[in-house]
């Protein structure tokens, strides 16, 4: 369970995001990171008894820093208000399909898949896709993966087939995405729940038969 604490500390971070507030109150900042660390620490390691991908990750692999890269944005505000961490093959940086979660008062979610995926892995999956066009749909429709995600994410899709395709494609609406991802919402009752983090496994488990798909057209595109 994710305690009290913790939220309350990124709901305050929320109304007073700036550095003054931030380092007078960087002791109760590294409380709660080291509780966020502590609950990536079992999600590693729940996920390695069907992932063997993740096994050796450590919790830095994988959480995101607090402080935002404001040098393109217009909002200036220092710090992110929220805890995240993707946890796959390689960690956060290693570009392979994986497992996210994202701690927000009142906008948690989790999610898997890939997120931005560069040029070459993008192609990749959709050539994956193209020519085992059946098994992505298995997996798409498997029930565990319906009951927890629904469907993939639709969010920035071509409008046209991709380069390379057929547009009369029966599926060409599977190779339209620009990420391939499926994500979940958690609502603040269900990170207060003792059994949270089994909660989370379960999910990510159903979601790891389509990480395993994305994942073996990611390795193609790898050197060696």
């Amino acid at each position: 369970m994710i305690s009290r604490e913790l939220l309350d500390f990124l709901r305050k971070l929320k109304q007073n995001n700036n550095k003054e507030w931030f380092h007078a109150n960087k002791p109760a900042y590294q409380s709660v990171r080291q509780e966020f660390e502590q609950h990536v620490a079992l999600l590693i390691a729940g996920l390695s008894r069907f992932d063997e991908g993740v096994k050796n990750l450590e919790p830095r692999d994988c959480m995101f820093r607090i402080n935002r890269d404001i040098r393109f944005s217009k909002d200036k505000s220092p710090y992110k208000t929220n805890f995240g961490a993707y946890i796959a093959p390689g960690g956060r940086k290693g570009g392979y399909a994986g497992y996210y979660f994202h701690l927000e008062p009142d906008a948690s979610f989790i999610a898997g898949g890939v997120y931005m995926p560069p040029s070459a892995s993008l192609k990749a999956i959709r050539n994956e896709i193209y020519h085992h066009t059946d098994e992505f749909l298995e997996l798409l429709n498997d029930p565990e993966f319906k009951k927890h995600f629904g469907a993939l994410d639709n969010i920035e899709k071509l409008k046209t087939a991709p380069q390379g395709f057929p547009k009369d494609f029966e599926h060409i609406g599977l190779l339209n995405h620009k990420h391939y991802t499926a994500s979940k919402p958690l609502s603040d009752e269900d990170l207060a729940g003792e059994t949270l983090i089994d909660d989370v496994l379960e999910a990510y488990e159903a979601l790891y038969p389509l990480n395993y798909f994305l994942n073996e057209a990611i390795d193609a595109t790898q050197p060696g």
